[in-house]
């Protein structure tokens, strides 16, 4: 195991959603809506927000994306959809859902792809902001919590593909295995 300490409890993360919801539905009202997560991050999160929103008012559709900043051989900060949508978004609202906002590269980019789909309206969600590491114009329409530049774990976030399962989000304060 990784040593962390608790950054986001619990039970604090269910408020937040619980808010963000309310935020969403009355946002969305009346409107066809698709939330859309981009995998593997945003696993946990679009659970939870999902049958949040639906405490709300909303019943929306689901679909994921999965997209990678690089594959072999190509150049880093190219977006590279792996898996697409499959659901019709035309003259659709999306909510684009992701676990953080880092660079805001892949969410400014997923958003551009989702609306040439013919969105009429692509929103965009995430759990955690980390505007200090931005390197694009982008700030998400719903945001959970702005945190510092820290290495986050938990929730869904991962490293080297493992700490998703925690119910918190933890700062990395070692080295572990």
């Amino acid at each position: 195991m990784i040593p962390y300490n608790v950054l986001i409890k619990d039970d604090v993360i269910a408020a937040r959603v619980d808010s963000l919801a309310g935020e969403i539905a009355s946002s969305f009202a009346d409107s066809p809506t698709i939330l859309v997560g981009i995998l593997r991050g945003s696993v946990v999160f679009l659970s939870d927000l999902m049958r949040a929103v639906f405490h709300h008012g909303m019943c929306p559709e689901v679909d994921f994306m999965i997209l990678s900043s690089y594959e072999e051989g190509s150049k880093p900060g190219v977006l590279c959809v792996v898996q697409d949508v499959r659901l019709d978004l035309a003259g659709k609202s999306v909510l684009l859902v992701d676990d953080i906002a880092d660079t805001g590269a892949t969410l400014a980019q997923a958003r551009e792809l989702l609306l040439a789909k013919g969105a009429a309206r692509v929103a965009t969600c995430v759990l955690l902001d980390k505007p200090s590491r931005r390197k694009v114009d982008f700030t998400p329409d719903f945001a959970g919590f702005k945190i510092d530049d820290l290495f986050v774990v938990g929730y869904g976030l991962d490293h080297a593909n493992r700490y998703r399962c925690l119910p918190f989000i933890a700062t990395v304060t070692g080295q572990g295995e």
